[in-house]
């Protein structure tokens, strides 16, 4: 089993940034795929962003590439996520998700691909 937990979401203005963090239990965790998540009010859970185990690919979601950074810390059992230039869209609770295997799958925009998640944290995106 593993643990998940998300911090680091609050309110922001747009134009402005937050950081997320996820820190994740396991002595694999470098060993894990590691995704962001993220559910709109009203809206279904959606795909933001995902990194490799050794962190050299990370892909994103059209709506975030350019602002979004993702990044691990497997020292520290952590990634992050770096949110700039945040808009009103970008209002969400967003969700750290663990896949549990070395694999990056094709189909890594889909939530079933990953085993572990955490209770997710809100952004609030004021004008």
């Amino acid at each position: 089993q593993v643990h998940v937990v998300e911090s680091g979401g609050g309110l922001a203005q747009a134009g402005g940034s937050l950081r997320l963090s996820c820190a994740a239990s396991g002595r694999t965790f470098h060993s894990y795929v590691m995704g962001w998540f993220r559910q709109p009010p009203g809206k279904e859970r959606e795909f933001v962003a995902v990194i490799n185990w050794n962190g050299r690919y990370t892909y994103y979601a059209d709506s975030v590439k350019g602002r979004f950074t993702i990044s691990r810390d497997d020292a520290k059992n952590t990634v992050y996520l770096q949110m700039n230039t945040l808009n009103t869209e970008d209002t969400a609770v967003y969700y750290c998700a663990v896949r549990a295997s070395l694999e990056l799958s094709r189909d890594y925009v889909r939530s079933y691909n990953y085993h572990y998640w955490g209770q997710g944290t809100q952004v609030t995106v004021s004008s």
